[in-house]
This record gives structure tokens, sequence and C-alpha cells, in this order.
């Protein structure tokens, strides 16, 4: 039987390019599937790049990771992000062990399902993966007047070192070279706010902004209609996109809606401990 000759082993540096090949075929083929899948811009000791299923040389299935340690409640916590799952329709079958074998690496009790479809979403409410709270809220990026000088954004890598200290500094250090992510520091007067955004494209064309973190969220709010000007005005998008758990409420001139779920297993951490950073979703630009 076929299925007989189908193994599963982890993703290792070895094999990156059949894997990128493999994604780049059947799932996204406007992803730089061999960047992502090579690294993370971050320190971590990775023990892979997830898992795969090889049919003699044939890569037939996948599940990604990204793994990181984060100072939690002043603790270090090792989180294993699942990030693409894709597997062949001949070879569904086999489709869990990649998951299963993912979940039983010792030392990882943490993880993250950032953008799971439908499919997945069943199987890993199965496996106790709770439902984060996606409510957010859509904002038009208008060309409003704004007052001069008054709200300074920058993208400027020298201007957010300056900016930044402490935590957000170090975030950015991490994020600095993530292939999805964005970053803006929104000045006002002695106050500053670190923004990580991500782009929603269609068809190749960014169209809006999704907010992956703020580092003052009082900041952020004051400086909303200078910052979705300059997203429109600078880089072209017409819209804002924020969960409120992120942004702690709804803004003026906003719409409510529910972003796509997101979900995650842990036995100690808590859904305000658990957040987009260190993960696919500021590595992959889909």
């Amino acid at each position: 039987m076929r299925m007989m000759t189908v193994e599963l082993s982890p993703i290792t540096d070895e094999d990156v390019a059949a894997v990128a090949d493999f994604l780049q075929a059947n799932l996204n083929d406007r992803v730089p599937w061999a960047l992502t899948c090579a690294t993370v811009p971050w320190k971590v000791e990775a023990p892979n790049r997830g898992f795969m299923l090889r049919d003699g040389e044939l890569v037939v299935g996948t599940l990604l990771a990204v793994y990181s340690e984060r100072l939690v409640a002043g603790q270090v916590v090792r989180f294993c992000n699942m990030g693409s799952w894709c597997v062949l329709p001949d070879y569904r079958s086999r489709s869990i062990s990649l998951l299963t074998a993912l979940m039983a690496q010792p030392g990882y009790d943490h993880f993250t399902v950032l953008s799971p479809g439908k499919g997945p979403q069943e199987v890993l409410a199965w496996l106790k993966f709770r439902f984060l709270d996606t409510s957010a809220v859509i904002v038009p990026n208008l060309p409003w007047p704004t007052l001069p000088g008054r709200t300074r954004i920058s993208a400027d890598p020298d201007v957010i070192e300056r900016t930044l200290a402490g935590t957000e500094l170090e975030l950015y250090h991490d994020h600095a070279q993530a292939l999805a992510a964005h970053h803006l520091v929104l000045i006002r007067g002695q106050d500053s706010c670190y923004v990580m955004y991500r782009e929603f494209r269609y068809k190749g064309a960014p169209v809006f902004a999704i907010i992956l973190h703020v580092s003052n969220p009082d900041l952020f709010h004051r400086a909303l209609i200078p910052l979705t000007r300059h997203l429109l005005v600078r880089h072209g998008l017409v819209a804002t996109l924020a969960e409120l758990r992120i942004i702690e409420h709804k803004p003026h001139l906003s719409f409510k809606l529910n972003n796509w779920p997101k979900l995650y297993r842990s036995a100690s951490l808590e859904p305000e401990q658990i957040d987009d950073l260190y993960s696919e979703l500021v590595c992959v630009p889909w």
C-alpha cells in the first residue's frame, strides 16, 4: 500500500528548499517561503522548523513551527506557534500525525495558532485549544487635516532606536528584520508609542493595516487620526484593523467586527498573556 511509504520527520535546515518548493506550489505562490522557513530574526534555540511528511523524496505535507522564549510574569516561557499546515489530498489521513509530533516535543507546553482554517479549528478545539477574543474594529484611513508638528510619526530605524527603551526596544530588535512586520513610533511631546503592524494584501497589493502591537494605547488613540492619515498617504492603506485586546477600547469613527479566529493551549497562561508577536504573523507576508 502506497501510504506505508510515508515518513514523518522534523524540518531541518537541509529540508528548507524542498519545503519551500512544496508550499510555493501547493499553498501560496506569493510568499517567499525559502526565506520564511529558513530562520526567525530573534535569538532562540529552535529544535526544528516544524514537521513534514515525505513519500520517498517527495514532500507531501508540512506543518511549520515558530519557536520563541519569552519572559511572562517573571518567568521564561517557551512558545511554539503553529504555522502553515498543508497536506496533499491523497495524504490527508496523516495530517494529524504532524500536529501530534509537534505537540509531543519535550519542553513545549504553550502553543498558539493565529491563523487556523475552519477544519483545523475543529481539530484544535477537540485537543483543548481555547479561542481568544478577537473582537476588533476597522478604522477608515482618511486624509484628515492634522496640526503640523503636534504628532510625529516615523518609520526611521534611527528614530525608533532613539525613542524606545527597555522591553519595547528589545521587541523592536527582535522583530526589525521580520518579513511581515512594519514598525512606527508615534511621538507627542514626551510621550511615545511603538506600533507594529502587518499589511493585508489582495492579489499582491496592500489594502489595509493589521495592528499587531501597541505599546501605549492611550497615545495610540490620541494620535489615531494622524496615524491613519500616514498609513493612507505614505503606504496606500485604506483602513486599519485592530483587535480590542491590543488597543483596549473602540475608537470613534470605527466599526466593530470580529477578526479571524485565534487559538492557544496552555495549562498556566491566561488569554491576556497571549499576543501576536514572535509568530507567523510577523514572519509570513502572505
